[in-house]
């Protein structure tokens, strides 16, 4: 088992842990952000996480400051964004990856994309599941900060998640002038589950996930 950060964020810490590429030297390490209802331990992280190493990519997981204290409510954006930061400056130092992706699943991979946003060094972001808005609220884009990206962006979105509408995603990478590639993951919802008439798996489902990530880091980064 990969040892346990204990990673200082302002006057607190939370945990960490990083995880090496199965079978050889990492190609890149992927700083993944957990949902909102997650953690570093859920099963979606986990199996993202598994799937990325099985492509060479090292990942680092880690729990938000509510998760790590047992909250049931997310933290402000602020204090994400600080502790997407924070995991990223200890990567580095411990690792120094040549390649380093941010992102993660939904509400965590929103926090690192508004890092991205502000100009934060990182060679690219991953977003797994990105909630552009509320289900049922497609009104409250969450999408102001996007094209302020310039680092390049790989996007899954599964074309049954009610966090995001194709057509609105559609108009928002129309001003988006980063290198963005867009994939929908056909039937999968908003945890990438896809239905047993799919005749798929969702382990099938995160292995093309992370298979097209793999290309990605080494074509576009």
């Amino acid at each position: 088992m990969s040892p346990v950060w204990t990673v200082a964020v302002g006057a607190d810490t939370t945990s960490a842990v990083y995880e090496p590429a199965l079978g050889g030297a990492d190609a890149a390490v992927f700083v993944c952000a957990h949902g909102a209802g997650g953690s570093m331990a859920d099963r979606s992280t986990v199996a993202a996480a598994n799937a990325m190493r099985a492509r060479g990519v090292g990942v680092v997981r880690f729990n938000f400051l509510y998760k790590e204290k047992k909250r049931g409510r997310p933290d402000q954006m602020p204090l994400l964004q600080q502790t997407v930061a924070a995991i990223v400056e200890r990567t580095r130092a411990e690792l120094h990856p040549e390649q380093l992706v941010i992102g993660g699943r939904s509400m965590g991979g929103r926090a690192a994309s508004m890092l991205a946003a502000s100009g934060f060094a990182a060679n690219g972001l991953l977003l797994l599941a990105y909630p552009l808005h509320p289900p049922g609220k497609p009104e409250q884009l969450r999408d102001a900060h996007l094209p302020t990206i310039t680092m390049p962006v790989l996007c899954f979105c599964g074309t049954r998640d009610p966090f995001v509408t194709r057509a609105l995603m559609g108009g928002v990478l129309d001003r988006v002038t980063a290198p963005w590639e867009m994939h929908w993951v056909e039937g999968a919802d908003h945890s990438f589950h896809v239905l047993k008439s799919s005749g798929r798996t969702d382990a099938v489902v995160m292995e093309q996930i992370a298979e097209t990530s793999r290309h990605w880091i080494d074509h576009a980064l």
